[in-house]
């Protein structure tokens, strides 16, 4: 059974997590803090809660037998072959703004590796999804294939990053060297940011602190879509941590050379 069995059922939790989600868009709605060791806000609502819960009932009537990894409801047979990995709500600090730069993440790894993954925004009703060989869009537009852009150096490149507030100091004075040899740099985005990569309107994404719910579903997009997604010193990128995505190549090593050397300890 490959990846692409699953392809009608991850368009299923899509939907069930987008019905359950949009009420709580744009609407007053109680926000709470995770705990953190910094003491940063790091908010989770009950749009959150209610997807993640709605996705894991619909997964455990479906495939029993498989795992589940989820932000807000910890793990479930994670050593299992098939193991669904959830964050209902990438971009929450977004969502209770009221931008729709959030979405969905639903990733499916065997043996730990993701194998298919998509990023649902039902606000605008568009789904980014890929298995690592190809990758794809639907929405409001229609549906088409998603491919990255050519970009040879970091002074031709868009570069993202969420907010450089979210990284530890040295990590943030690190990424001040890309984003200064960069044509443009821009913050915000989250999950968005790495689809936009994927779709060939942004070159790099540079981020911390993540963890492997805000990444599994997106590295077969990008790498379907051509391009590749590493760590920060160029390894594997499952784990989260200091993640580094980009469309081409060239750029990316570019970007390589300039954050390796000062790499910190998280």
């Amino acid at each position: 059974m490959t990846a692409i069995d699953f392809a009608a059922f991850v368009d299923q939790l899509a939907t069930v997590s987008g019905e359950t989600i949009l009420p709580f868009f744009r609407a007053a709605l109680a926000v709470e803090s995770k705990k953190r060791e910094d003491g940063s806000f790091d908010p989770v609502t009950a749009a959150d809660r209610a997807a993640e819960s709605a996705m894991r009932t619909l997964i455990r009537r479906m495939f029993p037998e498989h795992g589940i990894i989820g932000e807000e409801y910890g793990d479930e047979r994670a050593e299992a072959e098939y193991v669904w990995v959830l964050d209902p709500i990438d971009g929450t600090k977004s969502f209770i703004s009221g931008l729709p730069i959030w979405g969905t993440l639903i990733a499916l790894t065997r043996f730990g590796e993701p194998v298919f993954g998509m990023m649902h925004q039902p606000f605008t009703g568009e789904r980014f999804a890929g298995d690592g060989g190809a990758a794809h869009y639907r929405g409001p537009g229609g549906k088409r294939e998603l491919r990255v852009r050519p970009c040879a150096a970091l002074d031709e490149a868009v570069v993202y990053t969420t907010s450089p507030r979210l990284m530890k100091s040295a990590d943030r004075e690190v990424f001040r060297r890309v984003e200064d040899a960069a044509r443009l740099s821009r913050y915000g985005g989250d999950c968005y940011a790495y689809c936009m990569l994927a779709a060939g309107q942004i070159d790099v994404v540079i981020e911390t602190e993540l963890k492997p719910h805000d990444v599994m579903a997106l590295i077969p997009i990008i790498a379907g879509a051509g391009g590749m997604m590493t760590t920060w010193d160029n390894g594997p990128p499952q784990a989260g941590g200091r993640i580094i995505a980009a469309g081409d190549r060239r750029v990316h090593a570019a970007a390589l050379a300039l954050l390796a050397p000062g790499n910190s300890n998280q």
